[in-house]
C-alpha cells in the first residue's frame, strides 16, 4: 500500500507540471504581436545647425532606437556575461538555472527572483507585470518559449536592449549611453558598457548618477565575469576595472532653446505631423545655439538696464514728493510688470533663423513674441518707403521739406484734419533725404509720400510682399502690425543686396535614417545691389550719428533703423552687419506706453549692440565691412561724401518726380 501511494505521488509529481502548463496554455491567449512587430515610441531630437542637440521631445518614455547592427559586440558579451551566459544555447528557458533557483527558494523559505533568461526578462517587461506569483512565472515561461520560436536570437537581443529600463527615465541602451556618457554606443569604453548592462537588474540602486561607487562595483563584477569566462584578457580587465568614467546628470528634455522648440512643434503640428513626440524624428534647425544663448543674454541685459533707468526715475519722483510733502505721482508708464521683449536674428542671404528669443524669460512667459506678437514697427517701416523713393530716382542728396502741414480729408462723410509732427517737435525746413531718414523725420517722410503720390508708393511697396499695408498716409508712420520675424524677412531686402529671403527655421527632418523634409530657399528680387547699397549707407549713418547710436559696435559695420510708435508703446531696432541681420523689439504686453524715455534707440539699441559684441567674440572671422557693389559712385557735396547710381543720379542730373495727388485716408 505504501509503495502504491509513493508511486502515485511520484507520478503526480512528474505529471503535475505538464497539467499546469496545459491549463495555462488552454486558458490564456499568448499574444506576442507587440514584440514580433516591434515599433516602440521613440524620442524626437531637435538639433541646431552645427548638430548640437537642442532638446529631446517624447511622450511617456524617452527612447533612442538602436538596431542590432548598431550594437557593439562588446555590449552583447557584457550583457550575456552578467545576465544569461547560455543565451545562444537555450530555447527561452534555462532549465538548469530554474532548478538551482527552486533549491534556493526552498532554502530561503520564500520565492526569490532569479533564473530568468534575457528572453524571460524581455517578456516580463513588455508583456507581463513584475508581480512575484506562480501564475505570472508560468505565463512568463510559456511566453518565452513561444517568443523564441518566433524571433531569432539577434532580434530578441535587439528588442531587449531597446525596451529595458536603464534608470534616470532612460529606456534603451542607446538612450542611456547618450544620457549618462554623452556618447554613441560605438564610442563607449568597456567600463561604460559594464555600467549600462549592470543597470537593468536594479536601475535605481545601481544608477551612476545617484550611487556612483555602487554602480562602479556592479560594473566591475560584470568585467570580472567576462574575465573569468575568458572573453577579455588580463590587461583589458585591469584597465577597465581601474577606469572611473565621467557621468552626466541632466534633465531629460535637455531643452536648450525652449522658444525654438515650441516654434518647431507648432509648425510641424500645423503641417499635420501628429507623432512628433513618438515618431523618433531628427529635426535639424537653422539655429546656432551659441548665437541663441547670446540673443537671450543680450535681450535680458537691455531689459535689466531699462529697469534700472526706470527705478532711478521712480526714486527721483519719490524723493521729490517727499521734499514737497505730497504723494508721489507714480504714473502708469513707470509700471514695468508688463515690459517684455523679443529678438530674432537671421542670415539674410538664405533666410536661416540663427536665434529666436520670444521673451525676456521663458519661465515667466512662454508666449513667443518673436513669431506671434504683432506690433506696429513705427519709424522702422520708413526704409521701405525710402527704398521706393530711391528706386524712383531719388538719392540721398534729394531735398525734402521738413515742415508742418495740416491735411484735410473726408472720413464717413465728415471733414477731418491731421497735423502730424516730428518726435522732438523740431523742424528743419529743408533737409536731404539722407538726413530725413538718419534723424527719422516724420514730416519729411509724410511730405515725401505726398510728393511721390500715395498710389505710386502703394504700388511699389507691393514688391516687398508686405500684407495689410494701410491704404492711407498713416503708412508713413509705420501703422501696420507685424511680428519681429516678419519684419526680419522684409529687412533682408536691404541686408541681402536687394534680394529678400523667406525665413527658414527647419533645415531637414529625418525618420528611420531617411530624409523626409528638406528646406527650400525662396527669394524675391526687390531692387538692384547698387540701389540697396544706397539704403545701407543711409542706415549706416543712422547708427553712426542718428537715432541708433546705442546700436553701434566697434570693429564692425552696422546699418539699421530705430522705431518708436506713438506714446512709446513700441521700441524697435532693425539692423544688420555684412552677414547677420537682427530685429529687437520691446514693449508692454497690454499695449500701454513704456516709460516716455524708452525709445527704440534707447531700449532696443543696446540689446542689438550687446548681441553683436557677442557675435564678434564667438565668430571673430565674420565679415566686418560692407562691400561696395558695381554701379555705385561717390560725389563730394559740400564736403560730405554722397553715393549715387545710374538710377539715383547726382543733383545736377537728378529727375524730380511730378506726381501731385490728393491726400487719401
Amino acid at each position: 500500500m505504501k509503495k502504491q501511494i509513493f508511486f502515485a505521488l511520484f507520478i503526480m509529481g512528474i505529471l503535475s507540471p505538464f497539467v499546469v502548463l496545459g491549463y495555462y496554455l488552454k486558458v490564456f491567449d499568448y499574444d506576442i504581436t507587440s514584440l514580433v512587430d516591434y515599433h516602440p515610441a521613440t524620442t524626437t531630437r531637435i538639433y541646431d545647425k552645427n548638430g548640437e542637440k537642442i532638446a529631446n521631445i517624447f511622450d511617456e518614455e524617452h527612447r533612442y532606437y538602436a538596431s542590432f547592427s548598431e550594437i557593439p559586440p562588446r555590449v552583447i558579451e557584457a550583457l550575456l556575461a552578467i545576465e544569461d551566459t547560455t543565451f545562444f544555447e537555450h530555447q527561452g528557458v534555462n532549465i538548469d538555472a530554474i532548478f538551482r533557483a527552486i533549491i534556493k527558494d526552498i532554502e530561503a523559505g520564500k520565492m526569490l527572483e532569479g533564473a530568468s533568461t534575457i528572453t524571460q526578462q524581455l517578456v516580463k517587461n513588455k508583456l507581463l507585470t513584475r508581480e512575484k506569483k506562480i501564475s505570472r512565472k508560468v505565463k512568463e515561461l510559456i511566453y518565452s518559449v513561444i517568443l523564441e520560436a518566433a524571433l531569432t536570437k539577434e532580434e530578441i537581443l535587439e528588442r531587449y536592449l531597446n525596451e529595458i529600463y536603464f534608470g534616470h527615465s532612460y529606456y534603451g541602451i542607446r538612450t542611456a549611453a547618450d544620457g549618462y556618457f554623452h556618447k554613441e554606443l560605438a564610442d563607449l569604453t568597456l567600463k561604460e558598457i559594464a555600467i549600462l548592462v549592470g543597470l537593468p537588474k536594479a536601475p535605481s540602486s545601481y544608477a551612476p548618477t545617484k550611487n556612483y561607487e555602487i554602480s562602479m562595483g556592479r560594473a566591475n563584477r560584470v568585467i570580472s565575469r567576462m574575465f573569468s569566462l575568458g572573453w577579455i584578457d588580463e590587461d583589458t580587465y585591469k584597465k577597465a576595472t581601474a577606469e572611473n568614467p565621467k557621468v552626466y546628470d541632466e534633465t531629460l528634455t535637455q531643452n536648450m532653446a525652449p522658444f525654438v522648440v515650441d516654434e518647431v512643434m507648432r509648425r510641424l503640428t500645423e503641417q499635420g505631423i501628429k507623432d512628433i513626440k513618438t515618431g523618433g524624428y531628427k529635426i535639424y534647425t537653422t539655429i546656432d545655439l551659441r548665437l541663441q544663448k547670446a540673443g537671450e543674454e543680450s535681450l535680458k541685459f537691455a531689459y535689466d538696464e531699462s529697469l534700472k533707468r526706470i527705478e532711478v526715475i521712480k526714486n527721483s519722483v519719490i524723493e521729490s514728493a517727499k521734499k514737497r510733502k505730497v504723494a508721489p505721482n507714480l504714473s502708469g508708464d513707470l509700471n514695468t510688470s508688463l515690459l517684455n521683449g523679443a529678438l530674432v536674428s537671421i542670415d539674410p542671404k538664405n533666410g536661416d533663423v540663427l536665434a529666436l528669443v520670444g521673451s525676456v524669460d521663458y519661465k515667466v512667459s512662454s508666449f513667443n513674441r518673436a513669431t506671434q506678437g504683432k506690433r506696429q514697427p513705427g519709424s522702422a517701416f520708413k526704409p521701405f518707403i525710402y527704398q521706393v523713393a530711391l528706386d524712383l530716382g531719388y538719392s540721398g542728396a534729394t531735398e525734402l521739406t521738413d515742415v508742418a502741414k495740416t491735411y484735410t480729408y473726408q472720413k464717413d462723410g465728415e471733414e477731418q484734419k491731421w497735423q502730424p509732427s516730428n518726435y522732438e517737435d523740431n523742424y528743419k525746413g529743408i533737409l536731404s533725404l539722407r538726413e530725413a531718414l538718419v534723424h527719422s523725420s516724420n514730416l519729411a517722410t509724410i511730405n515725401l509720400v505726398n510728393e511721390i503720390g500715395l498710389d505710386t508708393i502703394l504700388k511699389n511697396l507691393k514688391k516687398f510682399g508686405i500684407q495689410n499695408v494701410p491704404q492711407d498716409m498713416s503708412l508713413s508712420l509705420g501703422t501696420i502690425s507685424m511680428s519681429p520675424l516678419d519684419l526680419a524677412k522684409f529687412y533682408s531686402s536691404f541686408a541681402n543686396s536687394g534680394v529678400q529671403s523667406e525665413v527658414n527655421l527647419i533645415s531637414t527632418i529625418e525618420q528611420n535614417s531617411k530624409i523626409i523634409f528638406t528646406k527650400e530657399e525662396h527669394t524675391r528680387t526687390i531692387t538692384s545691389p547698387a540701389q540697396a547699397y544706397l539704403m545701407t549707407t543711409i542706415l549706416k549713418d543712422v547708427v553712426e550719428r542718428g537715432t541708433a547710436t546705442k546700436a553701434k559696435v566697434n570693429g564692425i559695420d552696422i546699418a539699421g533703423k530705430t522705431g518708436t510708435t506713438n506714446n512709446n508703446v513700441d521700441g524697435w531696432f532693425c539692423g544688420y552687419s555684412p552677414s547677420i541681420e537682427t530685429v529687437v523689439w520691446f514693449g508692454n504686453d497690454d499695449n500701454t506706453p513704456m516709460q516716455r524715455l524708452e525709445t527704440g534707440g534707447r531700449i532696443a539699441g543696446p540689446a542689438f549692440a550687446r548681441f553683436y559684441e557677442n557675435v564678434l567674440k564667438l565668430y571673430p572671422q565674420v565679415p566686418r565691412v560692407f562691400e561696395v557693389p558695381e554701379g555705385v559712385v561717390t560725389v563730394d557735396i559740400d564736403g560730405k561724401k554722397e553715393y549715387f547710381t545710374d538710377t539715383s543720379k547726382p543733383p545736377r542730373t537728378e529727375a524730380t518726380p511730378n506726381s501731385e495727388q490728393q491726400l487719401v485716408f
